[in-house]
Order: structure tokens, then C-alpha cells, then sequence
């Protein structure tokens, strides 16, 4: 073979796997879950019921990697179980290394880079304060630069607090198990929490504090986060499945039976105030 025969197949190969390479990348979620049958999720250490990780078997449980084998099953595809934090979840979507976060708030900020399903379920936001702290009646009663607010950084509840909490003394630290232990050694006066990781939290570690929901009573809308697309082919048919899952009860149940497994918490216990 001559030089330039050799040189001219060289460059139709790497011509060839460039324009493969520039397919690939343009394609839409839809193309590409279509094409690997692999649909990609979010999941997150610690989030228990959202996401538990059983730490002999390996295994992940939860909303999450229910919701995710239900959704896979009207996809046709298998499940790839992508770990990362509430904080990383929308670079990861913007960096296509999942398809799919379930138990994500739609903030304005998010919305600016990553789409949204419907929503998926309301929770309702709690402050878990230290003993000795309280009652909490109001949000007002928090809103205060006396007291000691804690969050996880980048959560629903760092977004909630900020909004609802200007006043307060606020601290981000880099998970829910950090600031639920600054409550309990009494660096902070209250942690700001969802119903639905408030009830688990305490039904593990009562010591920890006790928990209220304050008037009014606030809720946070929870959905799925998806990469932002110009083309909604995928958005549309999570957004189908999630009506054939509410309309079969499938995402109370999902919810229910979850919290009493992994968490302990009878559906009875929860308080009067909170609605899914």
C-alpha cells in the first residue's frame, strides 16, 4: 500500500468517526436512551427514603429506584444507578451523565438549566429544632438573626430557607447528616427539613430534636429533573407515565410503602398538615 493511499484511508476513518462522534452529541435524550436502552439515574448516599443503599447487599432502595424500575419498564430500557448529591444533580444532568433525578424542586435558578416533569408529589416543609427550643408555631418565630438556621447546601431546603428566612442566621454545610448533627450537639437551632427526610430522621435519632411544621403551612413541589432540550420527546413521556402512576395510585403507594420499610414511619404518623 502506498504512503498516500495509507494516508487518505487514515483520514476517511477519522472523518467517519467524527461524523459518528457529532451524531451522538446532537442527538436528543429520547435518540440516545432509544439507542443504548439505558435510562440513567440520579441516586444519593444518605437520603433515605429517597435513596437508601443497602450497605451489605449493595443494593439501592427507595423512591427513587422505584420510581426508576417503573418508568425503565414503560421505556424498554435497563437501569444504570449514577451516584451523586442534591447539589451536583443538575451538573450532572447538564453534563448527560444521568437522564433522570427524581425528588428535584423546580427553583427558578434550576429551571434555567434543566427541565422539569409534572410534578411528581408535594412535601411539606418542617423546622427540626434542638431540645428545648420551641414550640414553633410561625416561620416568623425563625425569621430571626438570633436564631441558628442549618441546611444542606444546594437542597430544596437551602432554597426554602433563603426565601422564607432572610432575616435568620443561616449556615450551608455539605449534607443533611452534618446539619441534623448540628442540631443535635446544639451549633444550630433548627435544621430546615422536608416532611418526608424530617419523620425518617427522627424515627431513627429521636434524640436529635423535635420536629413542627409552621403556619402557614409550606409545601414544596417535587418532580423529576431532565436535561434541558429544545426537544420534549422524553419530557413527554415521563410526563405520561407519571399520569398512568398517579392515576393508579402507584406514587402514594411507592411513598407509603417506602417510608414504613426503609424509615420505620407509619402512614398514620404523619401530621394532620401535610397533603401529598
Amino acid at each position: 500500500m502506498s504512503s498516500k493511499s495509507s494516508i487518505l484511508k487514515s483520514a476517511a476513518l477519522a472523518a467517519t468517526l467524527c461524523l459518528g462522534t457529532a451524531a451522538i452529541a446532537q442527538e436528543t435524550p429520547m435518540q440516545r436512551v432509544e439507542r443504548t436502552k439505558v435510562l440513567r439515574v440520579g441516586v444519593i448516599s444518605g437520603a433515605t427514603p429517597y435513596f437508601h443503599k443497602d450497605l451489605v447487599s449493595q443494593k439501592w432502595e427507595g423512591f427513587g429506584p422505584d420510581f426508576a424500575v417503573s418508568l425503565a419498564k414503560k421505556l424498554g430500557t435497563k437501569i444504570e444507578l449514577v451516584e451523586t448529591t442534591w447539589g451536583n444533580s443538575v451538573m450532572d444532568l447538564q453534563a448527560n451523565k444521568i437522564d433522570v433525578m427524581f425528588g428535584m424542586g423546580p427553583t427558578p435558578a434550576r429551571r434555567e438549566m434543566v427541565d422539569f416533569s409534572e410534578m411528581l408529589f408535594n412535601n411539606t416543609l418542617t423546622a427540626v429544632c434542638k431540645k428545648g427550643f420551641g414550640p414553633v408555631k410561625s416561620w416568623e418565630q425563625l425569621n430571626d438573626p438570633k436564631v441558628k438556621i442549618v441546611v444542606d447546601v444546594g437542597s430544596n431546603q437551602d432554597q426554602y430557607a433563603t426565601k422564607m428566612l432572610p432575616k435568620a442566621s443561616i449556615s450551608r454545610l455539605d449534607s443533611s447528616g452534618a446539619a441534623s448533627m448540628a442540631v443535635q450537639t446544639g451549633r444550630a437551632d433548627c435544621q430546615i427539613l422536608m416532611v418526608l427526610l424530617a419523620q425518617p430522621l427522627l424515627a431513627k435519632r429521636p434524640d436529635v430534636g423535635t420536629m413542627y411544621v409552621p403556619e402557614p403551612v409550606t409545601t414544596s413541589p417535587t418532580h423529576i429533573g431532565l436535561q434541558k432540550s429544545s426537544n420534549k420527546d422524553f419530557e413527554n413521556v415521563v410526563n405520561d407515565w407519571l399520569k398512568e402512576a398517579r392515576g393508579k395510585g402507584e406514587v402514594q403507594s411507592v411513598i407509603v410503602k417506602n417510608m414504613e420499610k426503609l424509615a420505620g414511619v407509619k402512614p398514620e404518623s404523619f401530621p394532620k398538615q401535610v397533603k401529598f
